[in-house]
């Protein structure tokens, strides 16, 4: 077990709906929020790997979506 393992840490999500992970101790930093999860660096990482499942920034999807609305 490595000095990592013992660390706690939140998921973060920023405005484009990206996640990732941040020192609990820490001051998050500017546009990035807490999403509500708090454990170990691969217990975060494993909730992240379950919870992301739209990997385009949410402003590809939105420019998407707005494309094809235009085309109908």
């Amino acid at each position: 077990m490595s000095w990592d393992d013992e660390e706690i840490y939140v998921v973060v999500i920023n405005y484009e709906e990206q996640y990732s992970i941040w020192l609990a101790n820490k001051e998050i930093p500017l546009g990035w929020k807490k999403e509500g999860f708090k454990g170990t660096k691969s217990e975060c990482l494993d909730h992240i790997e379950k919870v992301w499942t739209e990997m385009r920034p949410l402003s590809l999807r939105n420019m998407m979506e707005e494309m094809k609305n235009k085309g109908n």
